[in-house]
């Protein structure tokens, strides 16, 4: 960095006459506030100040005849330090209400505050019109005209001002050559002005924290009353906002190429151009390399907003300047009404609690059952290596904050568990299984207690000194809901953990363009990589989930994690749940926590998981066709880098929609005894005709369930010929028997002896884990009323028309979200009443699935329920003969009654069908299932529907009647952490 200073002249400077300097305002002018009620127009979210420019210079040196700092002391009449700021199109592009920089600067109306020197300093805004389509539109909502007030335009008036009041000014940004041309002009023009000092600024030292208030440091001590700031768009605005107080300007001057523009560097625009709008145009064909990608690509987005969001706003006196003595910051200071602008929701703090500390100096953790300021979030999968790092970082953020670790464990094998015990106030959690980051923390969550936030962590990270304390800062200022710290790898180097919300945009341009030009528009990347991004506190659309804190209660108003995303774009679905809400998201770079990564592992199966789970993402939140549009530039991304050794396999798997059910998903522990504590009261009915070939396998599944007395398991034999009934006669079972071979009349008896709720109906040839099995249970609160859990088919050593049948019906979205198919399914009290007595129906499941609304079921994500399918063809059409006369039977019913049920139709699943066709494979498999859904429909044609009709077959699938014990098949171990 190059510093010019006064007291030892730059350059030997020509003799010039000496102006003398005039004497300064009396205190009583000093202290004068700039005019109150000027206009003002709001313009993409930024609010400006209209005046001309005799009024804007009389504000700036209103505010610098002061002396220099004089805002730092107690003076009664001492005003804070004002940003002035030249607003034009591209400054309602980074800072307007829809850009990257949104709400991070204040305005005439909205001071700011900041702490960067430990030191709480406010700062006032002026922000000045600029820029031709800004002017027009300022003037179609004011009905007059206003001048443009570049940066460029006022320099010198505010000098010769300066120079009139005698206020020293001081210049930050420019090279040195061009600080060097500057001093010798100015003393040649201005020999009266005091310069206080020029600075140059390497980059390195503006996107170091250290280095930059060191910066202002040197500034303070030559102590200039207007300090020109001219580093360029955003890099100005944000460097003031943040350590513009620790200068001691009294005014700070965002004005861009200002020094250059003084020093005759660079040469202005004609007048007849600047004055006909076309000053970019000019600007762009002397620097196309530089400003292309600004005036052609970034700027554009930008008219529009102007035109669909401004606003003229009423005159109003602009908030109480006057300043009170400097604060020095707590460790969690209250909320500053000083940033009302921020956003974000104010955060109160618990009952019982008060006062920044908690952790009482003792490094202990808060025991369940006692409030604390923060619970900490743990999922573990085999991540011995790593939690002892993370409890001693933690263990000293809790000597001044009142903490509770949570750890939820995905059923680890490599000692984890044993290094948690050792911690004996860390809250251990066993998931029963590998369920997967989302369910690990919600299971966490239940146990965080009376807390003022979830704090969300990885097992493989470890905490900065103070990073708790900043982010529960952030949330008592009420500027964000959610607060993401800056992750460093373990050599210091900043992560780029900061990202954009997804669109098909950024998705095709990461496909296309990978790593290679990192800094391209945020259209085209999903990646928020720009240094300034993990310099400064901004909002943000997501970050990655490896550490997240958020304040109890947005968490309840966000809800669960989704849990139907394994592994990746949970975080993604988070955060954009909390933005529709309203809440704010924000990115603070004093809290630095290392983030060693790589635990989740680089496996292709991981790969094309993490594909998979983006494109489940967008058919959750963007319409059909945008989805589509993802889903193609994902399968681009994956062609183009298919030949490197580590995508082997990934395309294939991304591709192929009817393969996704094979990737890394949720798993149950053979051993259930970490999931029956506290196990949930319910009621679970099995139907059974002469199933003693399957029967043995669905009860042993359920024998540990059954043991803990919570729930009630009841067989109803109907109509059975064989020994069912002596089978299923063991420790915990109640077997009831009834004569006539229905299975709504078994579902019915059931109905009648059972006693508990929920209700759970499953099929004697199912296989259901207790952990899925509890998540049935818990999911029937609120509104949900009937649910089953995720399912995976098993057709083993089946025909190929049976595969391709299987495959294409994988690839129908409505058979991942209908409740039948699943050979189980469960109903909460209030589901069941509105249902009634199972009607005599052969698809009681579509009866159920067609009985509730969207938002009333359910489909519970966990360790899939392993659905067996038919190994022959004529086994096939035999079971979709009956499944396809369910529904007809419900037809003729909802006929009869002068009503239509609301279930899809044949056209319905041939569209599905045809949009599942992604080429010669697909296609193949789509004519499989369109030729064995006709034969069947075509072979259930009623033969008669009134009473006394003769019930018709009840054809099930015997291929797969076959006496063996079965055991939930278990995930593959390559999943080894999270993130």
């Amino acid at each position: 960095m190059t510093s010019l200073a006064v007291g030892t002249p730059p350059l030997p400077q020509p003799p010039e006459p000496v102006t003398p300097t005039p004497t300064p305002p009396e205190p009583r002018e000093r202290a004068a506030a700039p005019e109150a009620d000027h206009p003002r127009v709001e313009l993409a979210g930024v609010v400006v100040d209209l005046m001309d420019q005799p009024a804007a210079v009389g504000s700036i040196i209103g505010r610098a005849v002061q002396p220099p700092g004089a805002w730092r002391g107690e003076e009664e009449k001492a005003l804070p330090p004002l940003a002035v700021v030249s607003a034009n199109l591209d400054h309602l592009v980074q800072f307007g209400r829809t850009g990257r920089w949104r709400r991070t600067l204040g305005d005439s109306l909205h001071p700011t505050t900041t702490d960067v020197d430990g030191t709480t300093r406010p700062l006032n805004w002026s922000i000045l019109l600029d820029g031709a389509p800004l002017v027009a539109r300022a003037e179609r909502l004011t009905g007059r005209s206003w001048p443009r007030l570049a940066g460029s335009d006022l320099a010198d008036p505010v000098l010769d001002a300066a120079e009139r009041a005698g206020v020293s000014v001081g210049f930050l940004g420019g090279s040195y050559v061009v600080q060097r041309l500057l001093s010798r002009r100015l003393a040649r023009t201005r020999p009266g002005l005091e310069v206080a000092g020029m600075w140059s600024p390497d980059r390195s030292v503006l996107s170091d924290d250290a280095a930059s208030l060191s910066l202002a440091a040197d500034i303070a001590e030559a102590a200039p009353q207007i300090l020109f700031v001219g580093l360029g768009k955003p890099r100005q605005e944000l460097w003031i906002s943040r350590y513009g107080p620790a200068t001691g300007a009294n005014v700070l001057l965002a004005f861009g190429a200002v020094v250059d523009f003084l020093a005759d560097a660079v040469p202005r625009a004609p007048r007849a151009v600047a004055d006909r709008g076309l000053e970019w145009a000019w600007r762009l064909a002397r620097e196309p390399r530089r400003l292309a990608r600004r005036y052609l690509l970034d700027d554009p987005p930008g008219l529009l907003q102007l035109r669909r969001d401004s606003r003229s706003l009423p005159r109003t006196d602009p908030p109480e300047v006057r300043q009170s003595p400097p604060v020095r910051s707590a460790n969690a200071p209250a909320a500053s009404p000083a940033a009302p602008h921020a956003g974000g929701s104010p955060t109160p703090s618990p009952a019982g609690i008060s006062g920044p500390a908690g952790g009482g100096g003792t490094g202990r953790f808060v025991a369940p059952g006692r409030s604390a300021e923060v619970a900490v979030l743990v999922v573990t999968h085999d991540s011995a290596d790593d939690v002892e790092a993370l409890v001693a970082s933690l263990r000293a953020e809790a000597r001044t904050t009142r903490v509770r670790v949570v750890v939820a464990d995905n059923s680890s094998t490599d000692g984890t568990l044993d290094a948690l015990g050792r911690h004996r106030d860390v809250v251990v959690v066993p998931t029963g299984g590998n369920l997967g980051y989302a369910a690990g923390i919600n299971l966490a969550a239940r146990h965080a207690g009376d807390v003022e936030a979830l704090l969300v962590l990885n097992p493989d990270l470890r905490v900065g000194p103070g990073a708790v304390t900043e982010l529960l800062a952030t949330l008592r200022r009420g500027e964000a809901d959610l607060v993401v710290p800056r992750l460093i790898d373990a050599e210091g180097a900043t992560r780029h953990s900061l990202y954009r919300e997804p669109t098909a945009g950024t998705v095709v341009g990461d496909a296309l363009l990978g790593m290679r030009w990192p800094l391209r528009p945020g259209a085209v990347a999903g990646t928020d990589r720009a240094p300034e991004s993990y310099q400064f506190a901004h909002e943000i659309d997501w970050a990655t989930g490896a550490a997240v804190m958020v304040s109890a209660g947005a968490a309840a108003r966000i809800g669960p994690w989704d849990e139907r995303y394994f592994l990746y774009s949970e975080e993604t679905d988070y955060f954009r749940r909390a933005r529709d809400l309203g809440l704010v998201a924000r990115f603070e770079p004093r809290a630095t926590m290392t983030h060693d990564g790589g635990g989740s592992g680089d496996s292709p199966r991981l790969r094309a998981l993490q594909a998979v789970s983006a494109i489940r993402y967008a058919r959750a939140h963007m319409s059909a066709p945008a989805a589509r549009a993802v889903r193609a530039g994902v399968v681009l991304g994956e062609a183009l880098r298919s030949h490197r050794p580590e995508r082997r396999g990934v395309l294939a798997r991304v591709a192929d929609e009817a393969r996704w059910d094979t990737l890394p998903g949720p798993s149950a522990d053979p051993d259930p005894d970490a999931v029956l504590a506290d196990f949930p009261r319910g009621s679970v009915i099995i139907p059974a005709h002469d199933e003693a070939a399957v029967i043995d396998a669905t009860l042993a599944a359920l024998a540990p369930v059954a043991a803990t007395g919570r729930v009630e398991i009841v067989v109803v034999c109907n109509g059975c010929t064989d020994d069912t009934a002596a089978r299923a006669a063991v420790d915990g079972v109640r077997v009831v028997e009834i004569a006539v071979a229905s299975k709504t009349a078994a579902l019915a008896e059931g109905d009648r002896v059972a006693a508990l709720w929920p209700r759970v109906y499953l099929d004697a040839d199912t296989v259901i884990s207790p952990v899925a099995l509890r998540g049935l249970l818990e999911s029937l609160t609120g509104p949900v009323l009937a649910a089953r859990p995720a399912f995976r088919y098993e057709s083993g050593p089946a025909s190929p028309v049976v595969h391709a049948y299987y495959r294409a019906r994988r690839r129908l979205p409505s058979t991942s979200a209908a409740l039948w198919g699943a050979g189980v399914y469960a109903l909460s009290e209030a589901g069941h009443a509105r249902i009634g007595t199972f009607p005599e129906v052969t698809a009681d499941d579509y009866l159920v699935d067609q009985a509730f609304a969207a938002h009333e079921k359910r489909v519970v994500p966990g360790p899939p329920v392993p659905v067996r399918t038919p190994r022959d063809l004529r086994s096939l059409r035999a079971v979709l003969r009956r499944q396809h006369r369910g529904p007809a039977e419900l037809r003729a019913r909802a006929d009869d009654a002068g009503s239509r049920p609301a279930g899809g139709s044949a056209r319905a699943t041939a569209v599905e069908l045809a949009a599942s066709v992604r080429g010669p494979a697909s296609f193949a498999d789509a004519v499989a299932y369109a030729w064995l859904a006709a034969g069947a429909r075509t072979g259930n044609r009623p033969t008669g529907t009134g009473r006394g009709a003769a019930p018709p077959a009840w054809e099930r699938d015997e291929s797969n009647r076959v006496r063996a014990d079965r055991s939930v098949e278990r995930n593959s171990a390559e999943v080894r952490s999270w993130r």
